[in-house]
Order: C-alpha cells, then structure tokens, then sequence
C-alpha cells in the first residue's frame, strides 16, 4: 500500500518542518510494510513569501552577522528536508498528485484547512481534484476563524473525506457542523514519536529561550535580558534574530532548534509549537500572543492541558511570574497518554 502525507512540509519554519516529520514517523510505525511518503506539493505563491521573508533586513533588530546566518535558513531547511523526508516528486496541482498512484492520502497536521489565508490556501487539500484515493484528515486546522459563509468547495471536499479528526476547538466545530457527526481531537503529530535533538555548539547555560513573540514591546523585552543577566543567565531566540541576544542562533536545523528548547531554562514564546515543545521537554515557559490566529490554536492548547495562566500580557514583570510558576507535568503527561493512545488508534483503524 502507498500512503502520502499532504501538508505544509516545504514552508521554511520550525514547527511546520517538525509536525510533517513527526506525521511520517507515526504512520510508518503504524505499518511498517507500507510506503509512506510526503507529497512534495508546492504551492508557489506560498513557498516564494515565505523564502522571501528570510532576506529581508530588520535595521531595528538586527545587524549584518545576524542577517548573514539569517539568509542561510532556506538553505539549511532543503537540506534537511532532503535527508529526513522521504519525498515524492515534485507536485504542483492535483493532476501531479493523482499521478503518484497513491491508496490513501493523509492530509494535516497543521493549518491545511485555512481557507482565509490568501497564501497558503490550497483546494487540493480539501480533496478537491483528488478522486483516485482514500482520503484521511489528521489534525488539521483552520487558523484563527470560522465564517459564517464557509466556501462550498471546502464544505464539499469536508464531506468526501474517509474520516477527519481536528487539532484544535475551532477545527472540531467546523467539521460538527459540516458533517454532522462527532470528531475526533487528537494530538498535534509531534506528540507522536520522541523528536530527535542535535546539539548547538557554543550555547552558553543557563538561558532564556525566545521564540517569535511577535509585537512583545522591546523595553519590555530589554527588562527581561536584564533581569536574565542579573541572574546570571543568557538569553537566545531559537532560530531568530535579535542584536541584543547573547550569541547568534538563527540557522538552525530543525533538531537543533528542538536541542535549544530541551536545555533551556525558560521559554518565552508566542507560538503554536513554541509551546508544545515546551511542555514535550517539560520546560518552565510563558505565552505571549498577540494576533488574532495564535491566541485562538495556542489558546486552544494551552486550555487542553490546564495551562491558561501561561499567557502573558506582554509586561516584563509577568512574563517573568508566569514563566517561573510551576507546572505540573506529570498531570499533563497523564493526560499526554491518554490523547497519545486516541491519536494512534485514529490512524491505525482509518488507514487499512
């Protein structure tokens, strides 16, 4: 049997790499006499925003040298999409895929089913133009919104689908009120195997960990690198740039990236999978969201496991309360395993 793996594989950012990654390991323990592949599907439009995003130059936060690492980032993401995914030929629309001969078709994790996004939409992965196979929805999410007037196409390609399960709240009400029925919520895929780590050479601990606090007030930013001096610590972003951090750690590999979670400290972030590998490495961290997207998913994730007081109101003073209380991790774990189980059985009984 063939199975692809439909996703945001090719985007040039941490969690999407890590999530389409974790999504293939999954399904090859789960049939291991199976090919798996990821379907090397491009969405043009997308994919040059997203490389172009990396060339641009940040006068406020960042100098040459952190520019110069910055721009080997693409370069850094090929490579090791290349060596860790087992690809298929390059797709471009739906006819390409339907060339692959492929019995099932998973599509997720991520925001697949985003269909406000003007970027990164794509109506193959609602199913539409693929009729040769069996289709599966894992994980998958909708971003930050639900309309009232939902596009027809992605009311009908909901409805084709073998069975769909959903990431998020938001997710879980779209699919209820399209299909009718009870959906599963089941863990993001890098739940689902223990991520590999490649260490960052030169990393001075203790630190800080940042990870894209969009719109975080820099004066606030600057009372926390104090008070992380002042402690005796240091502080770094996992695959960003800041003049202000203590060292350049911006073209990571994705593992690397992970290795910077698992010996940090703290963890200030403001995304999805910032707060995931936070809580998989049991990490002490706050969430700092601001757009309208990451507070509804990480809000969202956060809820699942009880930990609504690690958001943040951007101020340097709780940022610093928040991500110095304590977390309860083997409660979450508890509860890890039972959401890991569900999600394995998801998978196992809808792809045979």
């Amino acid at each position: 049997m063939k199975i692809g793996i439909l996703t945001h594989h090719y985007i040039n950012n941490f969690g999407a790499f890590l999530q389409a990654y974790s999504l293939q390991k999954a399904v090859e323990e789960l049939c291991p006499d199976d090919e798996v592949y990821i379907i090397d599907y491009v969405n043009r439009k997308h994919f040059v925003i997203n490389v172009g995003g990396w060339f641009r130059f940040y006068r406020e936060k960042e100098n040459f040298l952190n520019w110069i690492q910055k721009i080997k980032v693409p370069f850094t993401f090929a490579k090791a999409r290349k060596k860790y995914m087992n690809l298929t030929k390059i797709c471009y629309d739906a006819r390409n895929i339907e060339k692959l001969n492929l019995d099932y078709i998973i599509i997720g994790s991520d925001e697949v089913w985003n269909y406000k996004e003007t970027k990164g939409n794509a109506k193959v992965k609602f199913g539409v133009g693929l009729e040769k196979e069996e289709l599966v929805a894992y994980a998958p999410s909708v971003g930050q919104t639900i309309d009232m007037n939902v596009p027809e196409y992605v009311k009908n390609g909901i409805l084709k689908f073998k069975a769909v399960s959903a990431r998020d709240l938001l997710t879980e009400e779209l699919i209820k009120k399209i299909r009718k029925e009870n959906v599963y919520r089941v863990l993001d895929p890098t739940f689902l195997i223990k991520v590999p780590t490649e260490p960052v050479e030169n990393v001075k601990k203790p630190y800080i960990l940042f990870y894209y606090c969009d719109g975080l007030d820099f004066k606030e930013k600057e009372k926390i690198f104090k008070y992380a001096y002042k402690n005796g610590m240091n502080v770094y972003g996992a695959g960003e740039c800041d003049k202000n951090y203590t060292d350049i750690t911006v073209n990571l590999t994705p593992f690397q990236w992970v290795w910077m979670f698992k010996n940090a400290n703290y963890v200030v972030t403001g995304t999805f999978h910032g707060a995931v590998f936070s809580i998989l490495n049991r990490r002490q961290f706050a969430c700092y969201l601001t757009n309208k997207s990451r507070i509804e998913k990480v809000g969202s994730l956060l809820k699942e496991f009880g930990l609504e007081k690690k958001q943040t109101n951007g101020q340097a003073l709780d940022i610093i309360d928040k991500m110095q209380e304590s977390i309860d991790y083997n409660k979450i774990e508890n509860a890890i395993k039972i959401k890991y189980l569900k999600s394995k059985k998801f998978l196992k009984d809808n792809i045979n």
